[in-house]
């Protein structure tokens, strides 16, 4: 394989989503060699996210361009095109890159681009080899298809907020859009499986994908406990409802992680701090005794921890080899000398901005032959509209690139 060469290198996208949880999809495409072509409405201005600011790219002279931070987080790799697809012109330049590409992705409301004669049915008519993938807030489907999805919805749908927050306060939503950006992540997976089906049989299909299934589905262990069990999880704050001690506790000067994963741990971290018998009591010699008895426990290592500094610690826990850990902020993590190590940060070549570049969040998938790419910066609104219209436009010569 070419290692100049991306996974999906050869593979069209039409890119017809905007905010975050189908641009995480098409950003993760790019990543990996796909060419993606962001349609972006000019009556706007673009993907809504260009204006979530206050933090913007900023030009030469110091001015904020259309490049928010919001915006550049999840719109890498791609070129954008100005197109309005409620025109005429726009839904023939639609159309015609639709039968070039590979993969459509859309976040409309269900029926949305039915006008358009761009809605799934009508494009998979014409082009039945086609990958078409529909993000919406509740599905195509169901008595809540037409209602709008934000992040913060499906988070409260889906239940996750129920679960999430300190036991005696509010119900509280993921610090970023974790809704959008994991069905982001389910819509890569289903396209890449779909792809796989489609070498195999020339067949293309549609994917229909929700915000809320998709929070659902990331439940895991606490939606399966309420469907084993009946009962109801409990907000927990930063504890585990399976495992015990696993939470983030106090100590002389701040806080630290603990995740005590078995027995043998916990002998060893009652050594560490200084209450050996605790490994003998039949209240918690086993994780199930300590689930049990949870209160009583942290009644005796509760002020055991708080007694002792952070360093001495984790440096005492880790000698030990019990999983334990910082609370950085995100400064702290992102100049680590693991996320250097790691790579977690790019600097991706920006001609007309401020020093030239953009800094942005790494892709984490690390593959041997074929490497992830960072070849284009997020674009500005409609740069690239002369570049596809010429190469691969309704009036194009041929599909060619």
């Amino acid at each position: 394989m070419d290692a100049s060469k991306g996974a999906l290198d050869g593979l069209f996208v039409l890119d017809l989503s905007r905010i975050l949880a189908g641009p995480t999809c098409t950003q993760l495409l790019g990543d990996m060699g796909a060419t993606v072509i962001k349609v972006e409405n000019p009556k706007s201005g673009g993907d809504d996210t260009r204006g979530w600011g206050p933090n913007y790219a900023r030009d030469k002279e110091g001015n904020p361009t259309d490049l928010s931070a919001y915006f550049m987080a999840a719109n890498r790799n791609k070129r954008s095109i100005a197109v309005d697809i409620a025109t005429e012109e726009g839904q023939r330049i639609v159309r015609h890159l639709a039968a070039r590409a590979d993969i459509v992705i859309e976040n409309f409301k269900p029926d949305g681009l039915k006008k358009y004669g761009l809605d799934h049915a009508t494009i998979l008519n014409a082009h039945p080899s086609l990958i078409y993938c529909s993000i919406s807030g509740y599905g195509q489907t169901g008595p809540n298809r037409d209602k709008p999805g934000y992040d913060l919805m499906a988070q409260g749908f889906s239940g996750i907020m129920s679960i999430t927050g300190d036991p005696d306060g509010s119900p509280m939503k993921v610090g970023v859009g974790i809704a959008d950006v994991m069905c982001g992540m389910y819509a890569t997976i289903g396209i890449l499986a779909a792809l796989r089906h489609r070498d195999q049989t020339g067949e293309g299909q549609h994917i229909d994908l929700a915000l809320v299934d998709a929070s659902m589905a990331w439940l895991i262990n606490e939606g399966t406990n309420f469907l084993t069990s009946g009962q109801l999880p409990e907000r927990r704050g930063n504890a585990h409802p399976n495992i015990v001690p696993y939470d983030a506790f106090a100590c002389a000067d701040g806080h630290f992680l603990l995740a005590v994963g078995n027995d043998a741990q916990f002998a060893r971290y009652a050594d560490v701090i200084g209450l050996p018998e605790l490994a003998n009591d039949p209240r918690f010699v086993t994780n199930l005794s300590r689930i049990e008895n949870r209160a009583a426990l942290m009644d005796h290592i509760l002020p055991a921890m708080k007694a002792m500094t952070k360093a001495n610690l984790l440096t005492a826990l880790q000698a030990a080899k019990i999983p334990c850990g910082p609370i950085n902020n995100i400064e702290e993590a992102l100049t680590s000398e693991q996320a250097r190590a790691r790579n977690a940060v790019v600097d991706v070549p920006r001609a007309n901005i401020d020093k030239g570049l953009v800094q942005l969040l790494a892709n984490p998938l690390n593959f041997s032959a074929t490497p992830v790419r960072y070849d284009r910066a997020p674009p500005h609104f409609g740069q690239d509209t002369s570049e596809v219209l010429e190469t691969w436009g309704p009036d194009a010569r041929d599909f060619d690139e």
